[in-house]
């Protein structure tokens, strides 16, 4: 991608007067010397398989440390037996975040959105909010478009995998990435389509990345419900008006900094937070 700044796909929205989702698309086309049409194939392959994984789950399955399987479908259950606080749409959310998740722990065939640890928080929450909308398909691709963008970006000037940046960098990015979307979706212009993200990447910044054993289970896959529903807030506080202090750009290169002076205990390497605790030890050596 061409592109490394948000302000850089504003700038040109509004010079071809154009929305941002097309911007990105044309940027995809030169990329990769694509047509558009074959530019939304892709894009439709991936959502389908977001939809697939999704339509897949299993509930009876369970990762081979025995850590996760069966968590999504619980939610499922309380909801449908009105025992949660939280209403219909961020339960469905929630129980999505966590299928995609568990299946990813589960070796089924999931979308890395932008990464396989953070693969729960896109889907959850653009499934549920066509489920909910009845959006047409296109519109979803397009709003697929706008996280692509927001997530090159970030991908571009800081990084998206917990190795380098901590779990900020991949269910942060993730959300920021959804945030976008669903503020797109909701009829949001370019100023809280980019508002969204960065009120979303605030709210995770500094997240350590600290599975326990080293696996991408414990607590990844519960950390992508917080990210989903983190990603709906805040586009609900962009499209309410709300506005971030602080541009995008420089709350991704905040991400970057806070990144870069984690120790390496917090950053993939199960060596600290979680993952060192007396329990996140044991289980560690249980599984030896």
């Amino acid at each position: 991608m061409s592109f490394r700044s948000l302000s850089e796909i504003l700038e040109q929205s509004q010079q071809k007067k154009k929305p941002f989702w097309e911007i990105v698309v044309e940027d995809d086309m030169t990329m990769r010397q694509v047509s558009k049409e074959s530019s939304f194939a892709k894009m439709n392959t991936m959502y389908q398989a977001m939809r697939e994984a999704d339509l897949s789950y299993d509930a009876s399955l369970r990762s081979a440390s025995g850590l996760v399987g069966g968590d999504g479908q619980k939610i499922l259950e309380a909801s449908e037996n009105k025992a949660l606080f939280c209403g219909d749409f961020l339960c469905r959310v929630m129980a999505r975040a966590i299928k995609m998740g568990e299946s990813n722990a589960c070796m089924r065939r999931i979308v890395a959105a932008p990464t396989a640890g953070s693969c729960g928080v896109l889907p959850a929450v653009l499934l549920t909010c066509e489920e909910e909308r009845n959006i047409p398909n296109k519109t979803m691709l397009e709003s697929l478009f706008v996280a692509a963008g927001i997530g090159e970006v970030i991908a571009a000037r800081a990084f998206i995998s917990g190795a380098e940046g901590g779990c900020q960098a991949e269910i942060g990015s993730a959300s920021a990435m959804a945030a976008g979307a669903v503020a797109y979706l909701n009829g949001g212009d370019n100023e809280e389509i980019v508002h969204a993200s960065a009120l979303a990447l605030k709210n995770l910044l500094g997240l350590a990345c600290d599975p326990i054993a080293g696996l991408v289970e414990v607590p990844c896959v519960k950390r992508n419900v917080i990210g989903a529903v983190n990603a709906v807030t805040s586009a609900d506080l962009a499209i309410a008006g709300v506005r971030s202090a602080v541009p995008a750009d420089e709350v991704i290169d905040a991400m970057r900094d806070i990144g870069i002076q984690m120790p390496c205990s917090l950053r993939e390497t199960g060596e600290g937070g979680l993952a060192a605790t007396p329990t996140g030890l044991k289980i560690t050596q249980d599984l030896l």
